[in-house]
C-alpha cells in the first residue's frame, strides 16, 4: 500500500473551505496532512479555523498572516495584488486582532518556521522567511540554491497562493578564483541532484485564475505529486458578509 500524504496551505479563516477540502483528504483514506501556514487573514472565522487544525492535530509552520497577528501588521511583508486588496487585507488584520482568543494567539505564536520529514521540508514563505515568494519563474539558480541550502530533496511551500510542482534538473556550479594575476587559477565545481519545489497554492484564498481551492497529494514511496482542485461541487464558503461585524471594503465583500 503506498503512503500518500497531503499538504495543505493558507486557509485563511475560511472554514467552509477547510472542511470540504479536509473531507475530500479523508474520503481519500489520507491520514497525513501537513499545514504550511496563514490559518488566518481575509475569511471571517479565524477562530474556528484554528480550532480545526488544533482539533486534528495537523502539523503546522507558522504563516507570514499568523506571525502578523502576534507581531503586528508591518511584520508580514506580504505584496498586494491591488490597493483595494491592500486595504481589504488591513481591514482583515485589524478585525481578526481584536477577535481572536489568546489561547489562539499562544498557538499562532508556537508554531516552528519549519517542519520536517526526512528530506521534505515543509516552509509557508522559503526556508529564509514566511515573507519570501518562491515564484514558479524565479531564476533556476536561485531556486535551487534555496533547496540546495536547506538540506531537503523536496520543499513544500506556500505564500503565492498559486500552486505548482517545478523540477530543478541536475547542474554544476563552477567556481574560478585567480591568484597571482593570471596565473595559479583555481577551480572547483559541483554537481547538484534534481530538486523539487511544490507549491500547494490555497484553501480560503485562491489566487489561480481560479475560485477553486488547491491542496497537493504526495506519494511518500513513489515522490509522485498531484495538484488536487476542489471541486466546484463542494459548498460554497461562507460569505464574509455573513458576519455582520465582518469590515466591507467593496460591495459584496
Amino acid at each position: 500500500m503506498t503512503m500518500s500524504h497531503a499538504v495543505i496551505s493558507c486557509l485563511h479563516a475560511n472554514l467552509a473551505a477547510c472542511e470540504a477540502v479536509l473531507a475530500d483528504i479523508d474520503q481519500q483514506g489520507i491520514d497525513t496532512i501537513t499545514c504550511l501556514g496563514d490559518l488566518v487573514g481575509y475569511g471571517p472565522q479565524p477562530n474556528e479555523v484554528i480550532e480545526l487544525v488544533r482539533e486534528r492535530s495537523i502539523p503546522t509552520c507558522q504563516g507570514c498572516w499568523d506571525e502578523d497577528i502576534i507581531d503586528g501588521l508591518n511584520a508580514c511583508e506580504c505584496s498586494y495584488p491591488s490597493q483595494l486588496a491592500e486595504r481589504r487585507g488591513h481591514r482583515a488584520h485589524h478585525w481578526a486582532a481584536e477577535r481572536i482568543t489568546e489561547d489562539n494567539k499562544v498557538f499562532l505564536a508556537s508554531l516552528p518556521m519549519t517542519l520536517r520529514r526526512d528530506r521534505l521540508l515543509f516552509v509557508h514563505g522559503s526556508p529564509n522567511s514566511q515573507h519570501e515568494y518562491l515564484l514558479p519563474d524565479m531564476s533556476a539558480f536561485a531556486a535551487l540554491e534555496r533547496v540546495e541550502t536547506a538540506g531537503a530533496e523536496t520543499l513544500f511551500c506556500g505564500h503565492t497562493h498559486q500552486p505548482y510542482v517545478r523540477e530543478l534538473s541536475e547542474g554544476s556550479i563552477r567556481v574560478s578564483v585567480q591568484t597571482n594575476g593570471n596565473h595559479n587559477d583555481s577551480e572547483q565545481a559541483m554537481t547538484l541532484p534534481m530538486r523539487r519545489i511544490i507549491n500547494a497554492g490555497s484553501v480560503g484564498e485562491p489566487r489561480h485564475g481560479s475560485t477553486k481551492a488547491t491542496y497537493v497529494v504526495h506519494d511518500d514511496d513513489s515522490g509522485a505529486v498531484s495538484v488536487v482542485k476542489w471541486s466546484t461541487t463542494s459548498p460554497k464558503p461562507v460569505k464574509p458578509s455573513l458576519r455582520r461585524d465582518y469590515p466591507r471594503c467593496s460591495p459584496g465583500v
